[in-house]
């Protein structure tokens, strides 16, 4: 993110009329105290989006701004950086004018070393145009065409080097995962995977050999397959950056290690099974720096962004995330930590894992060797005076009974569930052996959420449903007690073409569908009554005019977020 002096941010966001003074010299004391970008913290805290922001920048600097997606970027001027120096650099060569000067897109044009070793560097005269963080990742994905040829080489080649050596016995495990050809398939296959934006890495054995997987925006894609022979020491070499034993075939085994990838910095949680044919590796990748997101970047619409910012300004009771496991549970927790992150607020939470480092929040890791489980965890924390606590995710009784309680004595919690959507949570906490009386007094709002993949914005197409669409809709409405004559709905539909940059999918990045279940003195009445269903629940909820996660992928589709396709496709999980 590109860096200003406080005095020249601050005339220029109050000059826009986005901030009162008094409210920014606030925000400069909270961002020294959690030592954040104050243009992070702007764009965070719903001050000023990013896009607003980057808008006014260009006039204030007089500096162009580039929108790489709209941009062909030629191939050999690309090149004229290689891609570990642009993205140190935060530049990106995209074209060249007919005089010879290249244009080079900056996170920060007004760095001058940066400027001027770039100068050096290319020995021509450089044109500074002005992108966004985002805008940039995007462009130095160009590099990916060679960077695939590359890799695939790559792993071959070392594959080949791996098999000349006979594997026999763990000893031999522990010198072959140290060795460079090993070495080169397991970092290779981790740049691979950051540069494609992969969440997950699956290394499956199969009878004839490892199939390497990424998990690309929620959708798994076969990558690259890999000769079964290499299989004990790729597996090893995994082990022993985790901390695992090389020695342990037969049992699963959990660990984490961090990879640096370019300049950026990925912590990578490990799980390793025994399957029918061999052991099976699972590698979640985390960005070590990754920042917590706005309501607007998490994809919240107006009416549910204040909703859940009222409930998270009340100093007791519970707030739950629920959904399946990878649906941004964990990021919308932090969204809303991020906010309540000031000086005056102790914050203190119990996860596994800690997936965000955030600054004056007290993190603490489940750890069962130590006997550090959520439920011990949560007893200690409330030895620590506590105003907010966030559990990574009530999984038991024991867990549940400690988290209603503090809520009921005084501590705003935040914590996630496995539900299918909001109303079920409450059944689920019961089913837990929560009286529903304590349920109906802890509880503030319940969201549920699912993860949908976003229209790739530069091959964006729009059309009109046909009967057979519009038809799927209305069943889909009725099958959660709504009818479509009181539903708005969409006439106009999107999808993506698809084109090189998205791979061909017609996707690029994901936001997030929720609905908000706010628990008023109605909804608790019915939680306590004889007469409590969960069908009578939703049916409550519809007539006080919640909005269900279809209702809002309807929304997203209408803005061209999203696709009908991939609303029904989260939907029906």
């Amino acid at each position: 993110m590109l860096s200003l002096p406080v005095s020249k941010l601050k005339k220029l966001i109050i000059d826009e009329g986005l901030i009162k003074p008094e409210e920014f010299d606030r925000l400069i004391l909270e961002a020294e105290s959690k030592k954040q970008n104050l243009i992070d913290l702007l764009i965070s805290q719903g001050f000023v989006t990013k896009d607003y922001f980057y808008d006014i920048l260009t006039k204030s600097l007089k500096v162009e701004r580039v929108y790489l997606r709209n941009q062909k970027i030629d191939e050999e001027v690309l090149n004229l950086l290689p891609r570990d120096l642009a993205q140190s650099r935060r530049a990106l060569v995209f074209r060249r004018e007919p005089d010879g000067a290249l244009d080079i897109a900056f996170e920060d044009p007004t760095n001058l070393n940066n400027l001027d070793f770039l100068q050096r560097r290319l020995g021509v005269k450089i044109n500074p145009f002005l992108a966004t963080d985002d805008d940039l990742e995007w462009g130095f994905s160009a590099y990916e065409a060679r960077l695939a040829q590359d890799f695939k080489k790559i792993i071959e080649e070392s594959v080949e080097a791996s098999l000349n050596s006979r594997l026999e016995g763990d000893e031999r495990l522990v010198e072959a995962a140290a060795e460079l050809p090993i070495v080169a398939i397991v970092d290779n296959l981790l740049n691979y995977a950051v540069s494609l934006r992969a969440s997950d890495i699956h290394l499956e054995i199969t009878e004839e050999n490892v199939l390497a997987r990424f998990r690309i925006d929620g959708i798994l894609h076969e990558i690259i397959k890999i000769r079964k022979e290499a299989q004990p020491a790729i597996i090893a070499r995994i082990k022993l950056l985790s901390g695992l034993r090389i020695d342990e075939h037969s049992r699963p085994q959990d660990g984490r290690f961090r990879f640096q990838s370019g300049q950026q910095f990925i912590d990578i949680r490990v799980s390793v099974m025994p399957t029918f044919h061999g052991e099976k590796a699972e590698m979640r990748l985390l960005t070590a720096s990754q920042k917590p997101l706005s309501s607007n970047e998490l994809g919240l619409l107006e009416d549910h962004a204040k909703t859940l910012e009222d409930n998270a300004r009340k100093t007791f009771g519970m707030l739950l995330v629920c959904g399946p496991t990878g649906s941004g549970k964990t990021t919308t927790l932090y969204s809303i930590l991020n906010k309540l992150n000031r000086p005056e607020v102790n914050i203190v939470t119990i996860e596994d894992p800690i997936e965000y480092n955030m600054r004056n929040v007290n993190q603490v890791q489940v750890n069962p060797a130590a006997d550090i489980t959520f439920a011990n965890g949560l007893r200690a924390i409330l030895r620590q005076d506590p105003n907010v606590i966030m559990v990574g995710e009530v999984r038991d009784n024991e867990t549940a009974e400690i988290a209603i309680h503090s809520a009921l004595t005084g501590h705003l919690v935040l914590t996630s569930l496995h539900t299918n959507d909001a109303a079920t949570a409450i059944p689920r906490l019961v089913d837990m052996k929560i009286p529903p009386f304590l349920v109906a007094a802890v509880l503030n709002l319940v969201a549920a959420q699912r993860l949908v993949r976003n229209i790739h914005r530069d091959c964006v197409e729009s059309y009109v449903p046909e009967k057979e669409i519009l038809e799927i809709i209305r069943k889909e409405l009725a099958e959660i007690g709504l009818d479509a004559k009181d539903i708005h709905l969409p006439k106009i539909f999107y999808r993506g073409k698809g084109c090189q940059s998205c791979n061909f999918t017609g996707y690029f990045g994901r936001s997030v569908i929720f609905e908000l279940l706010e628990v008023n003195s109605e909804i608790r009445k019915l939680i306590v009554s004889p007469e409590f269903s969960l069908d009578a629940l939703k049916k409550l909820a519809n007539q006080q005019g919640m909005i269900t996660m279809f209702e809002d992928g309807l929304r997203k589709i209408e803005r061209g977020v999203t696709t009908i396709e991939e609303v029904l496709r989260v939907i029906r999980e």
